[in-house]
C-alpha cells in the first residue's frame, strides 16, 4: 500500500495529504533516468579502461607474441649481418690479398644501403604490423643482397683458386736433373769463364755435369715450344713455354724426347744428358726466362731443397769457375 504524506493545512485547520503535481513528478523522473545514464556511462567507460574483452585480450595476447618473434628475429637478423661482415672483412683483407684481387667497398657490396639505418627494432617500439613488415623486408632484402653479392665473390675467388693453382704448377719450381747430394753444379749464372775462348762471358743459365743418358725432367707444367738442335751452340735442346711469363730451356741433350707442341708436366722426362753442340762435357746447361728476362734458375729450386741445402748451392753456383759452354 502506497504511504501517504500529509501537511497541516492553516487556512482549513486540518492534515490533508500532499499532492505533488505532475510536472514535478515527471522531472524528478528525469532527473533519476539521467542520474542512471550517466552512472551507466561512468561504469561503461571505466570497464572499457580497466577490463578487456575476450576479443581484445586474444588481439594483445597475438601482437605481443608477434613482438617477441619480431624481437628474435630481428636479434638473429643482426647477428648474421655481423657474420656477414666479418666474412666481408676475411674476403677482402685475406682472400683477395692472396689471389692479388681489388678488395670491394662496403657500398658496392651492400648496393648502397646503409646497414646502421637498418636496426628498427631499437629505434621503433612498440610497432604496429605495416612497421614491423616492413622493418623485416627491408633487413632481409639488405642481407639478402650481401649475400648475394658475396656468394659472387666467392665464386670469383674459386676462378683465382684455380688459376693460382695452374700458376704454381706452371712455375719452375725443381731441378732438371736428379741432384740429391748437390753434386752437380758445375756452373752458376753470372759471369764465367768461356771455356773455348778463356774470356769472360754472361753466363745465362746454370750447368748441372752428369753422365750421359741421365734423364732430364720438365721443371714446370708447360708446352714444348721447341725442339731442335743447335750445331754451334746449344746442340740439341728445348724451350718450354709455362705460361704466365716462364720460359726454360734444357740444353746439350743426348737425345730428345719431348716433340714441339707437346704439353708437359712437372717431372716428366722430355730428354737425356749429353754434350751436343758447344759444350766440353756432358751436362744439361738450364735457363729460366720471365718475361723475357734471364733470372738465375737457383732461385726457383724450393720444392727441391731444404733451407740448409739451397745455401750451400747458392755457395757452389756463386764459384767464380769455368763454364761449360
Amino acid at each position: 500500500m502506497k504511504k501517504v504524506k500529509y501537511y497541516y493545512s492553516s487556512k482549513n485547520h486540518r492534515f490533508e495529504p500532499i499532492r505533488v503535481p505532475v510536472w514535478k513528478k515527471l522531472l524528478r523522473l528525469f532527473g533519476l533516468m539521467s542520474a542512471v545514464v550517466v552512472t551507466a556511462a561512468i561504469i561503461v567507460a571505466l570497464a572499457f579502461q580497466y577490463i578487456q574483452s575476450p576479443n581484445e585480450k586474444r588481439m594483445n595476447k597475438q601482437l605481443s607474441q608477434l613482438q617477441e618473434k619480431y624481437d628474435r628475429l630481428s636479434q638473429d637478423i643482426m647477428e648474421s649481418r655481423e657474420r656477414m661482415t666479418a666474412l666481408e672483412d676475411r674476403d677482402n683483407q685475406v682472400y683477395r690479398v692472396i689471389f692479388e684481387a681489388k678488395p670491394l667497398s662496403k657500398e658496392i657490396r651492400t648496393g648502397r644501403i646503409n646497414p646502421d639505418d637498418l636496426t628498427l627494432a631499437k629505434k621503433l617500439s612498440p610497432f604496429s604490423n605495416d612497421a614491423l613488415m616492413a622493418s623485416l623486408d627491408k633487413n632481409m632484402h639488405s642481407l639478402k643482397r650481401r649475400m648475394d653479392f658475396q656468394e659472387k665473390s666467392y665464386d670469383t675467388l674459386q676462378k683465382f683458386i684455380e688459376k693460382k693453382q695452374e700458376m704454381l704448377a706452371s712455375i719452375p719450381s725443381i731441378q732438371p736433373v736428379s741432384n740429391k747430394q748437390l753434386e752437380r753444379i758445375a756452373s752458376g749464372f753470372g759471369y764465367r769463364i768461356d771455356p773455348i775462348y778463356k774470356i769472360g762471358k754472361f753466363h745465362a743459365g746454370l750447368d748441372f755435369t752428369a753422365p750421359t743418358g741421365t734423364p732430364i725432367y720438365a721443371t714446370g707444367d708447360g708446352v714444348v715450344e721447341s725442339a731442335d738442335y743447335h750445331e754451334s751452340g746449344f746442340g740439341n735442346h728445348i724451350w718450354i713455354r709455362h705460361g704466365f711469363g716462364y720460359r726454360t730451356h734444357y740444353c746439350h741433350m743426348v737425345k730428345m724426347k719431348a716433340q714441339p707442341g707437346q704439353t708437359v708436366k712437372r717431372g716428366m722426362v722430355i730428354g737425356w744428358v749429353g754434350s751436343t753442340g758447344k759444350s766440353t762435357g756432358p751436362h744439361c746447361h738450364y735457363e729460366v726466362e720471365k718475361s723475357g728476362e734471364k733470372i738465375d734458375p737457383i732461385h726457383f729450386f724450393y720444392n727441391d731443397l731444404k733451407p740448409e741445402d739451397f745455401d750451400r748451392m747458392v755457395q757452389m753456383a756463386q764459384a767464380g769457375n769455368q763454364a761449360f759452354d
